[in-house]
């Protein structure tokens, strides 16, 4: 019969052609999945990183996603004690006039671990490695962990990240087809519960039952707004 051990058979030639097509038209990579490794909180994430450095797998690319109040660098923000988020955004946005400095530097800290890795430097990190390179090279420590995870092979973050659909979506995670691991998984039916909670406020309440009364007695979507009213009232 035809050979089949090497590229000279006919057959061979065809197969070949078939699976560069399929390469092809999956970006000219076959599918490597990540491993997504999610703890309860992230001094645990310290201590998971801390053992991963002493194992034979600590050159692998890694990223660890976790908020900005323990990633960002933006002397103004990280001081502030209101929310960092909408701060962050609305730099980003440059409703102000002011923009982030070093949101524009993000690149500098996925340029600075790939140089590491090519000269075989690369070791497993931490969040406070992480932000203290970003100091130093005045990038953002938060979009840069995000940027890394596009080439990580280990994803460490909090639970909810993956298990809130919100956070998954802002944070781009798309678990089909991945590794998933929970530490101490037996915290997952609270986190769970949590990610579909939500708190308010008697104030809240009552500015939401004012604004619904609005719409009530203005003839605004009366269908729609009445029975939420009526949610408003009882809890008030």
């Amino acid at each position: 019969g035809p050979c089949t051990e090497c590229s000279c058979s006919s057959g061979k030639e065809i197969g070949k052609d078939a699976s560069n097509t399929k390469k092809k038209e999956n970006g000219d990579q076959s599918f490597i999945p990540k491993i997504f490794f999610g703890t309860r909180t992230h001094k645990q994430i310290s201590q998971i990183t801390r053992e991963l450095k002493r194992t034979a797998y600590s050159s692998v690319p890694m990223t660890i996603l976790s908020s900005r109040d323990y990633t960002c660098i933006h002397p103004v923000v990280s001081n502030s004690s209101s929310n960092r988020n909408e701060m962050c955004v609305e730099l980003l946005e440059g409703k102000h006039g002011k923009s982030c400095l070093y949101y524009h530097g993000v690149h500098k800290v996925s340029e600075h671990h790939a140089l590491q890795s090519a000269h075989g430097m690369c070791q497993a990190w931490d969040i406070e490695d992480l932000v203290s390179l970003g100091k130093k090279l005045r990038a953002c420590a938060y979009f840069a962990a995000r940027e890394l995870m596009v080439g990580a092979d280990i994803v460490f973050c909090p639970y909810n990240y993956l298990l809130d659909p919100q956070i998954r979506e802002s944070m781009e995670i798309n678990l089909k087809g991945q590794v998933v691991i929970l530490d101490e998984a037996h915290n997952i039916e609270d986190c769970a519960r949590e990610s579909v909670s939500y708190g308010v406020t008697e104030s809240q309440l009552r500015a939401a039952r004012e604004e619904l009364d609005f719409m009530v007695n203005n003839n605004i979507r009366q269908k729609d707004h009445e029975p939420l009213r009526a949610v408003c009232y009882s809890l008030t």
